[in-house]
């Protein structure tokens, strides 16, 4: 079967019992290299014995995800905190900085 042109070719494997499995297997991931250090590795294949699991790839996947939530969870606060700039009347603002002074003096 013909991949990208230009590419290599792609091979379908196909499973007896499980075929829909096994296509989506094979097209849903990507391999890829990243360079770690030693002690991070070590404790990435540490992490995953402890689950069971014998390599770290899950582990590394969970952690982008997460790594990316994050990174897009921020962006969205940032851009709403930005939008609410100036949202409140100069005046308006100058009252409620004095109370929270106030309060402030009187709790400590």
């Amino acid at each position: 079967m013909d991949g990208a042109p230009g590419g290599p070719p792609v091979t379908i494997k196909r499973c007896e019992f499980l075929p829909c499995m096994c296509m989506c297997a094979s097209m849903c991931y990507m391999r890829t290299t990243i360079e770690l250090p030693n002690t991070l590795r070590a404790r990435l294949l540490e992490l995953a014995a402890r689950r069971g699991e014998k390599g770290f790839s899950n582990l590394v996947r969970e952690a982008v995800e997460h790594y990316l939530a994050g990174v897009e969870t921020k962006g969205v606060a940032r851009r709403r905190a930005a939008e609410a700039l100036g949202a409140v009347p100069e005046e308006d603002a100058a009252r409620l900085e004095a109370s929270v002074r106030t309060l402030r003096e009187q709790w400590r």
